[in-house]
């Protein structure tokens, strides 16, 4: 247990990297939109390389043929669980501090059971009464940023991730649907292919290049520094690459649900990972009274809502 719960923490702290490395690049004057689109361009290399390394070939001319084959389904799942979700972050990364912006992205796990009735899909009952700490968690936090900067910032980098936090399950969600094919109004794909994870968050990947064309002409922002490629590359290679295998990795190793409720509740350490970080590398300052009691109640509140969602 050890084990699992240990490679869940050293997931969230490359995780974590996301939200340090993007308020880095916009406290340099690195645009949002470069952050976000060109990290998913390496992303679309790396994983690309690493279907070829592991699975041969064959998976990536799979890829190929199952995306141009639902080309509409992957532009529209990629462009909503991978553009309009990661554009947000970032926009948001230009007024909040990264912890601010990583302990708001948990509302996440507020926004799930939403898109799941959306979808028609029951959700278990237990546990939604922690819903509420995590609710005032993150208000407390982002009570605390509007009264430390303006209301402006405030709603500047907590709406986005509002966005965000809706756009990523449905995303997710979508892709599960079309694996199931009991949703009359979406393809069904049995290609064997969509049981790999990597050749599922590179079908999304790719789905998203026309949203990240589509942000980069409209936005016209200027040529991005040699800083900003190396940071996104970074955040590509740390959040998208080693985080997410480390994190799947812990999953896998699980045997009974409350072993993946602790895997699982790992994740929270990203707020106070992103702290920490921009504490150590972006001469961050501590947070306020409210700030850390609101840090505390999200945390306290994602613990318990993962474990008694578990045992529904």
């Amino acid at each position: 247990m050890l084990r699992r719960v240990s490679l869940g923490v050293i997931a969230a702290l490359f995780f974590s990297s996301t939200f340090v490395l993007n308020r880095a690049m916009s406290l340099a004057g690195g645009h949002w939109a470069w952050s976000a689109s060109l990290r998913f361009g390496f992303m679309l290399v790396l994983l690309a390389l690493i279907l070829l390394a592991t699975t041969g070939r064959k998976s990536l001319r799979d890829v190929w043929e199952v995306f141009w084959q639902y080309w509409i389904f992957w532009v529209v799942a990629g462009s909503l669980g991978f553009g309009v979700f990661y554009a947000m972050i970032t926009f948001s990364a230009a007024y909040a501090a990264g912890w601010i912006v990583a302990t708001t992205w948990q509302i996440t796990i507020l926004a799930t059971p939403i898109v799941l009735v959306f979808f028609g899909r029951k959700v278990p009952g237990r546990g939604l009464l922690f819903s509420g700490l995590i609710f005032i968690g993150i208000l407390l936090v982002n009570v605390e940023h509007a009264s430390a900067s303006s209301l402006q910032a405030m709603l500047f980098s907590a709406l986005p991730v509002l966005v965000a936090a809706f756009a990523y399950p449905i995303g997710n969600q979508l892709v599960w649907e079309v694996r199931q094919g009991e949703n009359p109004r979406l393809p069904h794909i049995t290609h064997p292919v969509l049981g790999n994870g990597f050749a599922r968050v590179l079908l999304l990947t790719l789905g998203s290049v026309p949203f990240w064309v589509a942000l980069l002409l409209l936005m016209a922002p200027p040529a991005p520094s040699t800083g900003q490629l190396i940071s996104t590359a970074l955040v590509a290679l740390f959040s998208g690459v080693i985080a997410t295998t480390i994190f799947l990795y812990a999953r896998h190793l699980c045997q009974q649900p409350y072993e993946i409720a602790a895997v699982d509740a790992t994740q929270s350490m990203e707020v106070i990972f992103s702290l920490l970080g921009e504490i150590i590398f972006l001469a961050g300052a501590l947070p306020g009274p409210p700030g850390f009691i609101g840090i505390s109640l999200t945390i306290l509140g994602l613990v318990a809502y993962i474990v008694m969602q578990n045992k529904s």
